[in-house]
């Protein structure tokens, strides 16, 4: 009986002795639930790597498709190029004449689409190559001759003239050049001629690219 006792009594300690070894927690399934964490972690990682990747290249295929845009509007502004203008501002009177050649300088400006004519010298400069169409325009009243000549980068291309009319004298000349980027394009009153304007704008130059080349 004695002997009975003590077996239960050995077999309850040990039962407890093993309950409290025992963690609530299974450590291995935590461990693993850790892992596979770690593992979402580092695809997260990796995924907005990519995509931080992804807006960086978007970024630069943004930036250089503005680039683009700017310099297809830069060049399609510089094809836009037309201007007339009239002789003088305002009032009445001759200009000449001179006993040497004068670049008439146009100053009643009536359009300067790409500011390409100087209202200040008279020159028009070519901002871009292309194919141009310049006229101008001279009048005169009775008395000297009336002559002028169109030139490029100081060349005569063509001219008009007026043999001491005894009235009025009109001519009017135009001509399609060829012009590379700063070339240069005015007008030049003859020595001992003269030209007459008026608010009228008898007088007068103008022109504008036809296609660029």
């Amino acid at each position: 009986m004695v002997v009975l006792q003590m077996v239960l009594l050995l077999c309850a300690g040990s039962s407890l002795a093993t309950d409290s070894c025992s963690p609530n927690v299974n450590i291995y399934a935590e461990l693993e639930k850790l892992k596979n964490m770690d593992e979402r972690i580092q695809k997260l990682e990796e995924t907005l790597a990519k995509v931080l990747s992804e807006n960086e290249a978007l970024k630069t295929i943004v930036q250089d498709s503005q680039n683009k845009l700017k310099s297809v509007q830069k060049e399609n502004e510089a094809k836009k190029v037309a201007f007339s203008a009239g002789l003088l501002e305002s009032g009445t009177g001759h200009t000449g004449p001179i006993n040497t050649p004068k670049t008439l300088v146009y100053k009643k400006v009536f359009s300067n689409i790409g500011g390409a004519y100087d209202p200040n010298t008279g020159v028009f400069t070519a901002p871009v190559k292309g194919a141009y169409y310049l006229r101008f325009y001279g009048h005169s009243h009775g008395g000297p001759n009336m002559a002028v000549s169109l030139l490029k980068n100081g060349k005569t291309q063509c001219s008009v003239f007026a043999w001491k009319p005894t009235s009025n004298g009109n001519a009017s000349n135009g001509v399609v050049l060829t012009l590379e980027t700063g070339d240069q394009i005015s007008t030049q009153l003859w020595q001992n001629t003269w030209v007459f304007d008026d608010p009228a704008s008898y007088t007068s130059f103008g022109g504008f690219l036809i296609f660029p080349l």
